[in-house]
């Protein structure tokens, strides 16, 4: 068996949504510390074949069980082992819970969490036998806040913090341990790609507007990725994972902390405020 460098063996890697943003990073970030990494996206560039990093990519559509279980079953077929999940792939859209067509809400929630599970269910057998697997699911800090005007997103993000807490105690007796890594704002190709919903005539579409300026100004003014990465490369490292951990801009930090300490009606008044709702 190889080495990754640090006296164990080779460490193979999954990092879905592995194209662009936070999962680009992190695939980056892991296969320059010795890990065999295989990333997925909808089109990547070059299938099945290694990138300048030593990245093999393959085509995996979240909404897809078959597309995902056939992915992780090439990773398997390569590598006769499967060590690390990373699960960034993720999409989002905007707009007042009355002005977002059910089709929307409905992808929203099939790709940010089920496609999430199914991820997570493909991985999990060979993990199980192998008696030893790590899983790290990309949330969100609107997974611990709800966002104004993207109820949806915070939705699909607070779905998954619960079916973290409930797959560790599912998966530890077979040695795979699981955390929720919640970031906040951070500067990558998210903000251009979210879909609108309702912005022309909308009754709420003033306070929409306002709204989604200030958060889309937070999101080009976050984090470089790379922090990201940096703390997901960290966690595996460690012997326990923690159940979920913060990254980001230390002010959001700051207030996933104070949600827990003050009263419900005082922070929704700072959170107006931050909005101007």
């Amino acid at each position: 068996m190889e080495s990754n460098g640090k006296g164990g063996k080779l460490q193979v890697a999954l990092v879905t949504g592995a194209t662009s943003g936070i999962g680009k990073a992190v695939a980056i970030e892991l296969a320059s510390r010795g890990y065999r990494v295989y990333g997925t996206g909808r089109n990547p560039s070059q299938p099945g074949k290694a990138d300048e990093h030593g990245i093999v990519f393959y085509p995996m559509d979240v909404l897809s069980e078959t597309s995902v279980y056939e992915t992780v079953k090439c990773v398997i077929a390569n590598e006769q082992r499967l060590d690390v999940l990373v699960a960034c792939a993720g999409m989002g859209i905007a707009g007042s819970v009355e002005d977002t067509a059910m089709s929307d809400a409905d992808l929203q929630m099939r790709t940010n969490f089920l496609g999430t599970v199914l991820a997570v269910k493909g991985c999990l057998p060979q993990m199980r036998q192998q008696k030893q697997g790590k899983i790290v699911i990309i949330g969100s800090l609107a997974g611990r806040i709800g966002m104004p005007f993207q109820a949806f997103y915070s939705s699909s993000k607070f779905a998954l913090e619960g079916f973290v807490e409930s797959l560790r105690h599912e998966v530890k007796p077979f040695g795979i341990d699981v955390c929720i890594v919640e970031p906040g704002d951070f500067s990558t190709g998210f903000t251009a790609a979210r879909k609108k919903s309702g912005t022309m005539g909308s009754p709420y579409s003033e306070a929409f507007q306002r709204t989604i300026s200030i958060q889309e100004h937070d999101e080009m003014h976050g984090s470089d990725p790379q922090v990201a990465a940096r703390a997901v490369a960290g966690i595996l490292e460690k012997k326990k994972m923690p159940l979920r951990i913060v990254v980001g801009p230390v002010f959001q930090k700051f207030a996933a902390g104070l949600k827990r300490v003050i009263p419900a009606k005082w922070f929704e008044l700072l959170y107006k405020l931050y909005y101007r709702l």
